[in-house]
C-alpha cells in the first residue's frame, strides 16, 4: 500500500448476543460491511504510510431487531496514538454511545455522503471516523484536527431531521451534537491546547527527560480550570478524562510529593468524578 495507505487501521466488531434467535449471517455481513467501509475508503487528501495508520477499534452491540432489517444498539469506540521513540501507545480517545438505531440490508453497499443525510449507520460511523482524525492531528499540530471536526459537525447538521436520536441539542447534553459542537466552541480552546502539549510536549518528549515531560503535562492540565469555570461538567471534559485518568494515574505515582499534591488538587476540581481513583496517585512512591 506505501504512500496510498487509508488512515485508519480499524478493527470492527458486531455482536448480537441480546437478539434471541437471529440469523447470524445478517450480523457477519454487517460486521464485514462496515469495516470494508471504514478501512478501504480515503478520509482525508493526506499520504499516510502504512505504519502511521491510526489504530482504533468500532464495537456495535446489537440489542434489539426493530424487524427485518431495523436494528437498535450501542456503539464502542476507541483509538489510540503511538508515543514517540517508545512502543507504549496512548489512549486518544474512548467512548460508548447508547444511540444507535439503524437500517441495514444484508448485502447493501454503505455510502455516505458529505452533504446529505444517506443512512443512520454511515452516518454514526463516519461521524466518529472524523473525531478520531481530529483528535490524532490536534495531538500532533495545535488546532490540527480543526478540517476534521467541521466534517464531523456537518454530519450532525445534515442529520437534524432524521427521525433516529443522537442529532439534536435538545434530545440530550451527552450526545453527538454536543461533542462535535463544543470541539469548535471557543470555550473548550483551552481544552484542545492542553490536548496538544499533553501529546506532543507531555508524552513525546519522556525518552528526552521524563521530569521535564511530565511538568509539561502538568502544565497542560492548569489549562482546564478555565474550561471547567466557563461549561462545569462538561461532556467533552468527561470524554477526555474517559480516555486518560488511569493514564494519568500512573504517570503521577512517580512524581515528587508536592507535584502529586497539585495535581491531585487540580483533578479533584475539574474532574470530580473520578476522585477515588487520583486518591492512588498519593498512596504509590517515588
Amino acid at each position: 500500500m506505501g504512500a496510498l495507505a487509508q488512515e485508519l487501521n480499524c478493527s470492527v466488531q458486531v455482536t448480537s448476543s441480546q437478539v434471541e434467535g437471529s440469523e447470524r449471517t445478517v450480523f457477519e455481513a454487517m460486521q464485514r460491511s462496515i469495516y470494508e467501509f471504514v478501512n478501504n475508503r480515503k478520509w482525508t487528501n493526506d499520504v499516510f504510510q502504512n505504519n502511521e495508520r491510526i489504530e482504533c477499534s468500532m464495537l456495535i452491540n446489537i440489542t434489539k431487531r426493530i424487524s427485518n432489517t431495523e436494528f437498535e444498539g450501542t456503539i464502542q469506540i476507541n483509538a489510540t496514538r503511538p508515543v514517540y521513540g517508545a512502543s507504549y501507545k496512548t489512549v486518544l480517545f474512548s467512548h460508548k454511545d447508547n444511540d444507535l438505531q439503524f437500517q441495514y440490508q444484508q448485502f447493501d453497499v454503505l455510502d455516505f455522503s458529505e452533504t446529505a443525510h444517506l443512512s443512520n449507520l454511515t452516518s454514526v460511523v463516519t461521524f466518529y471516523i472524523y473525531t478520531i482524525l481530529g483528535m490524532d492531528y490536534d495531538s500532533f499540530s495545535l488546532n490540527g484536527g480543526t478540517p476534521h471536526f467541521q466534517k464531523a459537525l456537518t454530519i450532525v447538521s445534515n442529520a437534524q431531521s432524521a427521525q433516529e436520536s443522537g442529532w439534536k441539542a435538545f434530545e440530550s447534553q451527552t450526545n453527538r451534537y454536543w461533542l462535535a459542537e463544543n470541539l469548535l466552541d471557543r470555550r473548550f480552546a483551552p481544552l484542545r491546547t492542553c490536548y496538544y502539549n499533553y501529546h506532543r510536549k507531555g508524552f513525546d518528549k519522556m525518552g528526552d527527560n521524563v521530569d521535564d515531560a511530565r511538568a509539561q503535562i502538568t502544565g497542560a492540565l492548569e489549562l482546564l480550570p478555565k474550561v471547567h469555570q466557563a461549561v462545569p461538567n462538561s461532556f467533552n471534559m468527561r470524554i477526555f478524562f474517559n480516555a486518560k485518568s488511569d493514564e494519568i494515574v500512573k504517570l503521577y505515582s512517580k512524581a515528587y510529593p508536592e507535584e502529586k499534591t497539585r495535581v491531585i488538587q487540580l483533578l479533584n476540581q475539574v474532574d470530580p468524578g473520578n476522585t477515588t481513583k487520583y486518591i492512588k496517585i498519593q498512596e504509590s512512591g517515588r
